[in-house]
C-alpha cells in the first residue's frame, strides 16, 4: 500500500504524518491489518528495537475522588464495587513496588485518586519516594497525583521523581462530554507544569469512550503537540456502576489500528500498552508488542491484569525482550535533550521537526483530577476468562474483574 510505505518512510525521518493518512489507518480493512502491523512495526524496531519497557502500578489512595470523570470506577458517585483506602505508609508503597521490580518492572508509578494534591500529599509522596528508590537501586518512579499546583511540580522533582503522568484522555472537542468537574485546558496545564519542571512527561489516552476517528486524531495529534516522553494508551473498561458501563466499541483489530496510528504519529515516543489489553486485545496481545515498546506488568489501579509471568512469557515467545535497567528507553536524540534541560514544549523541544500538535495546543492545555485515579497511568483492565470473541457493543461483563489484591490490601500482588 502507497500509503504504508508513506508512513513508514515519514516515521523513519520522525515526520509527523497529514491528518487524512492518521485517519486513513484507522479506516483500513481487517484484510490489511497484518500489513498496517508490520509498516508500524519498521518504525517501533527503528527506534525502540525489540525492546519492552515493564511498568507497575502502585495505587497510593484508592477511591473516593470528588471528580465526575465519566470512564472511572472512582469517580464521584460512582457505584462500582472497587477497593476503597487512604494513603498507603511509605513502607507499604515500597514493599508493593519491590514485587514489581523483582518481576521485571523499570518504572514504578505512583498513582493517587483525587483532583490534585495538597502540598502535605507531595511531601508524603516525596517520601513514598525516597523510601522506593533507596530499597530499589536505578528504579525510575513516576508520579500521577491529578493536577498540579505552581512549585509542585518542582518539589516532586527535586524529592526524585524521574516523571509527571496525566492524560489528555480524549479531545478537547468531546471532553466536555466526559468529564464537567475539570477542563480540557486544565490537563494540558498540568502535563506542561511537569514539563517546565524538568519532569519526563507522560500523557496519553483512552479509546473506546465512543469517540469517532477524528477525535482519536485530534487527541494523538495534541499529545504530539505536548511532546511528552511516553504516550500510554488505555482502553476503556465499561465498570458496572460507571456512566460509560455499556460503551463495548472496541474490538481487538480496532485495536491494534488504534496503537499503529499512534506509532505512526508518534514514532519516536515510548508508546505503552496500558489498561484494557486484556479485555480488548485478549488474544492478539502478542501482535501489539510490535506497535508498542512499553506496557504494565500484572494489576492496574482498580481491576486486575494479566499474569506477570504470563507477560513475560508473551514477550519471549513473541521474540521480544525486557529491557533491562541499564538500558535508555528513548531514541538519543531525545533522551539527550532530555537529561540537559527541561523542554520548552512541542515536538520540536526533542526533534528539531516542526511544530505539529494544532496551533492552539499550548494554549488548551492542563491535567486533571479523576485522570490520576482511572484515566492516569493505566486506565481499567484485566484478566479476560477464556471465552468466545464478543463483536463490538456487545455487553461483556464477565471480562471485567475488580482488583483485590496488591497494595491496599492483604493479599499478595499479582506480579
Amino acid at each position: 500500500m502507497d500509503l504504508l510505505n508513506t508512513l513508514v518512510d515519514k516515521g523513519l525521518r520522525r515526520e509527523l504524518p497529514t491528518r487524512e493518512e492518521a485517519l486513513a489507518v484507522l479506516a483500513t480493512s481487517d484484510d490489511e491489518l497484518l500489513d498496517v502491523v508490520a509498516a508500524a512495526g519498521k518504525v517501533r524496531r527503528q527506534w525502540f528495537g525489540r525492546r519492552v519497557k515493564l511498568n507497575y502500578l502502585v495505587n497510593l489512595k484508592s477511591g473516593l475522588c470528588p471528580e465526575d470523570c465519566s470512564y472511572c470506577s472512582q469517580r464521584l458517585g460512582s457505584k462500582a464495587e472497587i477497593l476503597k483506602y487512604t494513603w498507603l505508609k511509605p513502607e507499604e508503597a515500597s514493599r508493593a513496588a519491590a514485587a514489581g521490580v523483582a518481576g521485571g518492572a523499570k518504572r514504578v508509578c505512583l498513582v493517587a485518586s483525587g483532583r490534585g494534591p495538597t502540598d502535605r500529599d507531595v511531601d508524603r509522596v516525596g517520601k513514598t519516594i525516597a523510601a522506593i528508590k533507596e530499597q530499589n537501586e536505578g528504579v525510575e518512579v513516576c508520579a500521577c497525583l491529578g493536577l498540579l499546583s505552581d512549585g509542585q511540580a518542582e518539589r516532586l522533582k527535586d524529592a526524585g521523581a524521574d516523571a509527571y503522568n496525566h492524560n489528555l484522555n480524549t479531545s478537547e472537542a468531546t471532553y466536555g462530554q466526559i468529564t464537567k468537574t475539570h477542563t480540557y485546558a486544565d490537563r494540558v496545564d498540568t502535563v506542561q507544569k511537569a514539563h517546565a519542571a524538568g519532569l519526563s512527561a507522560c500523557s496519553g489516552l483512552i479509546a473506546g469512550m465512543g469517540e469517532s476517528d477524528e477525535d482519536l486524531v485530534d487527541v494523538v495529534y495534541s499529545l504530539r503537540g505536548l511532546d511528552p516522553d511516553s504516550v500510554p494508551v488505555n482502553f476503556l473498561i465499561p465498570f458496572e456502576g460507571t456512566p460509560l458501563a455499556k460503551e463495548w466499541n472496541l474490538t481487538p483489530q480496532r485495536a491494534l489500528r488504534i496503537l499503529a496510528m499512534v506509532r505512526f504519529v508518534c514514532p519516536d515516543v515510548e508508546v505503552r500498552l496500558a489498561g484494557g489489553r486484556e479485555v480488548h486485545l485478549r488474544s492478539m496481545q502478542p501482535l501489539a508488542l510490535h506497535l508498542v515498546n512499553s506496557i504494565f506488568l500484572g494489576d492496574y489501579l482498580t481491576s486486575e491484569g494479566q499474569a506477570g509471568q504470563a507477560d513475560l512469557d508473551m514477550i519471549a515467545d513473541a521474540g521480544f525482550e525486557v529491557e533491562g535497567a541499564g538500558t535508555s528507553t528513548l531514541p538519543a536524540h531525545r533522551s539527550d535533550v532530555a537529561a540537559a534541560a527541561a523542554p520548552a514544549g512541542g515536538c520540536g523541544a526533542h526533534d528539531g521537526a516542526p511544530v505539529c500538535g494544532p496551533a492552539d495546543a499550548a494554549d488548551s492545555a492542563g491535567t486533571a483530577g479523576c485522570g490520576s485515579a482511572c484515566g492516569g497511568c493505566s486506565g481499567h483492565a484485566e484478566a479476560a476468562p477464556v471465552a468466545a470473541r464478543a463483536d463490538a457493543g456487545a455487553v461483556r461483563p464477565d471480562l471485567v474483574a475488580v482488583r483485590r489484591r496488591g497494595a491496599g490490601t492483604d493479599l499478595a500482588p499479582n506480579a
